[in-house]
């Protein structure tokens, strides 16, 4: 789940928790309908905006192991 940041305040970015602190993952934060996600190792490099539906089918797609890369 992504927490939704408010209008006007600073995005919420979060990374998994299996990152350990690490800087070797990527980060999401909601704003507004969109989902935000950018490479925790170069934040400032740009991000990706997905709506819901893309959101669901990336999540899906990782959770069924359709991302890797074998």
């Amino acid at each position: 789940m992504v927490d939704r940041s408010k209008r006007g305040e600073a995005l919420n970015w979060r990374k998994g928790s299996g990152s350990a602190g690490a800087n070797e993952c990527v980060e999401v934060a909601a704003s507004g309908p969109a989902v935000l996600i950018r490479d925790s190792r170069a934040p400032g490099a740009g991000m990706l905006a997905l709506d819901s539906a893309q959101w669901r089918t990336l999540v899906r797609s990782i959770r069924n192991g359709g991302l890797d890369g074998r």
